[in-house]
C-alpha cells in the first residue's frame, strides 16, 4: 500500500552539517542508486544523503513512467534502514506545473542548512554527461560542489568536455581512500570570473544499471505468478520490487 507523504518528508535538509542532494527520477530507485550514495557517504564523510525524486524534469518532457507519490514511496522503501539516507521533497512538483531546476533546488536547500553546513550535489556519470544541457548549468557547481560517480577509466579530458561552456577543471593530484576503501579524487573547478569550487570524482564505480531496462523487464513479467524473479528484480530491493508488483506499475 502506498504510504502518504508526510510533513517530515517535506523538510529540505537532513540532519548533520555535510549534506548531499541526490536528485533524479528514481523511476524506479535501484541498487545502482544505493551504491552511488553509499560510496559518496563513505568517501566524503557525509552526514546525510537526500534522495529527492524530481517532479518534472526539464530534459524529460514526457515525464516519468510512475507518478511522483509512487516514486517517493519506492525511494523511501529502497533506503529504509540505511544510516544517513533520507527522503526530500525539495524537488516536488511545482504548483504551477513548471519544471524543477536543480540550481533553484540547491539554493533553497543551502539556505536551509545550519550555520557551518556544507551542501554537495551528488550525481552519477550519466547525469553528469548531460550537465551542459541543464538550466544555468555553469552556476550549479558553485551553489553546491559536485560529487560525480564516474565509470572506470574516466579521463580528465572526458570530464572537461562534459562541463558547461566557460568552466575548466584542474587536477590537484589529490587522491584519498576512505576507511571502507572508497577512492575519491579532488579537482578544482573554475569559471571565467575566477571563482573556484572543489569537484569530487568517485572513480571506478562500475554501476551499469538502466532504469528503462528494469521497467521493460517488469513489463514482460506482467501476468506471471507473484514472486517470479527477473534481472529487473535482481537490481531492486525486495521491498521495491514487491511494491511495483502490488501496485501494477510499469505494465
Amino acid at each position: 500500500m502506498r504510504e502518504p507523504l508526510t510533513e517530515a518528508d517535506a523538510q529540505p535538509a537532513g540532519g548533520g552539517r555535510r549534506v548531499a542532494f541526490f536528485g533524479g527520477s528514481f523511476d524506479p530507485p535501484h541498487l545502482g542508486h544505493l551504491a552511488v550514495a553509499r560510496a559518496a557517504r563513505a568517501a566524503l564523510g557525509l552526514d546525510t544523503v537526500l534522495f529527492a525524486p524530481v517532479g518534472a524534469q526539464p530534459l524529460k518532457p514526457h515525464g516519468s513512467t510512475a507518478g511522483f507519490e509512487d516514486r517517493v514511496t519506492m525511494t523511501r522503501l529502497a533506503i529504509a534502514g540505511e544510516p544517513g539516507f533520507a527522503i526530500s521533497l525539495a524537488d516536488a512538483p511545482q504548483p504551477s506545473g513548471a519544471p524543477n531546476f536543480t540550481l533553484e533546488t540547491l539554493l533553497g536547500l543551502r539556505a536551509a542548512l545550519p550555520p557551518g553546513g556544507t551542501l554537495f550535489c551528488l550525481m552519477g556519470a550519466d547525469s553528469f554527461f548531460t550537465l551542459r544541457l541543464w538550466h544555468r548549468a555553469a552556476e550549479i557547481a558553485f551553489a553546491a560542489p559536485l560529487i560525480v560517480a564516474s565509470r572506470p577509466g574516466q579521463r580528465l579530458d572526458d570530464l572537461q568536455a562534459a562541463l558547461p561552456e566557460g568552466l575548466t577543471l584542474e587536477s590537484l593530484a589529490k587522491t584519498e581512500r576512505s576507511a571502507s576503501g572508497v577512492e575519491v579524487r579532488t579537482y578544482s573547478l573554475a569559471n571565467s570570473a575566477g571563482d573556484r569550487a572543489p569537484f569530487y570524482l568517485l572513480p571506478g564505480l562500475n554501476v551499469e544499471i538502466s532504469a528503462s531496462e528494469i521497467r521493460e523487464q517488469i513489463r514482460e513479467l506482467a501476468g506471471a505468478p507473484f514472486g517470479t524473479s527477473s534481472t529487473g528484480d535482481a537490481h531492486l530491493t525486495g521491498a521495491v520490487f514487491d511494491y511495483i508488483r502490488a501496485r501494477g506499475l510499469y505494465r
